[in-house]
């Protein structure tokens, strides 16, 4: 771990050419006490830092200093194709590497685009956890991350509605989906895909497994995404749309459902309704979704579900009349 500080306070120095002791120990997370040993500890090994005093002062090295430590290993290598989403790769278990590896690159840069980093941080952030969402990772994600990485196979249990199954499976790869983890992999001849918040209990297990070079991880997850929400939406009913009601269903219907109700709508009549068939994975879901339209969407078939809306307008009115 100290090794690790050492190279990193040296590729610090050597794309910012000056910092105080301060700024140092913010970036490597430990008390300015340990960076004055680490700086002497630099310094007896022929690093030649030294320290500018005054207000101004701070840590540099010498003349132009330049190290040779900026080759990748191989962690960090794959890691390095992470580094646009920290906090991802910070669950995975991977923030030490990707950020050494990131240090390695800025530190091989020509020193006029070594602020290349900062003007990207800068200007572009990408959130990728959904909102109303626990920041915590699942159980058992690093083990995960781990076995994918060393094609482990793994064993787990798995919550399925009310009980437990056990698998051993071949892991591929793993997929952040708005916040939530999914583990694919090989079982059998095909390949399945689980919620990592459901695997209640991991084991990874010694040997190894040969992976299929064919298979394609972003393509395999956008076939899948797409079957499981047309699989998803069993049911159809009929509803007429205002045109606000039309432009405000993409926020409350899955994009298929939605592209099929806009295929499937009618001639706008004088102010602007249409009548169209919208798919919803039932009358229970449909009517939350429907509720949240308001006035802007009429269920006419089926009736149930009418009649469901129905009285919920009249619960309404009476609430605030």
């Amino acid at each position: 771990m100290r090794a690790a500080r050492l190279i990193s306070l040296v590729l610090l120095l050597q794309n910012r050419e000056s910092m105080t002791g301060a700024e140092l120990a913010r970036e490597l997370e430990v008390s300015e006490r340990t960076i004055y040993r680490d700086v002497l500890a630099l310094g007896a090994a022929g690093i030649p830092i030294y320290a500018d005093r005054g207000r101004a002062g701070g840590y540099r090295l010498l003349g132009g200093y330049r190290t040779r430590l900026t080759g990748l290993s191989r962690d960090e290598a794959d890691a390095l194709f992470l580094s646009g989403l920290p906090g991802p790769a910070g669950e995975m278990g991977l923030a030490e590497v990707v950020a050494t590896a990131r240090l390695k690159v800025l530190a091989a840069l020509p020193s006029g685009l070594r602020d290349a980093s900062t003007r990207v941080e800068r200007r572009f952030h990408l959130d990728v956890p959904g909102w109303f969402r626990e920041k915590d990772p699942p159980s058992w994600l690093a083990e995960l991350a781990e076995a994918v990485w060393q094609d482990r196979t793994v064993e787990f249990r798995y919550r399925r509605r009310e009980r437990e199954v056990a698998r051993t499976v071949e892991p591929y790869g793993l997929v952040c989906k708005g916040g939530g983890w999914y583990l694919v992999a090989r079982v059998g001849a095909g390949h399945r895909t689980y919620r990592v918040d459901r695997i209640t209990e991991v084991t990874v297990r010694p040997e190894t497994f040969t992976r299929d070079d064919s298979f394609e991880l972003a393509g395999y997850w956008s076939s899948q995404a797409e079957r499981f929400v047309r699989e998803m939406l069993r049911d159809e009913i009929t509803v007429r749309l205002s045109p606000a009601g039309r432009h405000a269903l993409r926020y409350v219907a899955e994009p298929p459902a939605v592209r099929e109700a806009e295929a499937n709508a009618g001639e706008p009549d004088a102010h602007g309704w249409v009548v169209s068939r919208l798919p919803v994975e039932s009358p229970d879901v449909a009517y939350g979704q429907l509720l949240s339209l308001g006035p802007e969407v009429e269920v006419l078939e089926p009736p149930e579900l009418r009649a469901r809306l129905v009285a919920a307008a009249h619960r309404l009115a009476e609430l605030y009349a």
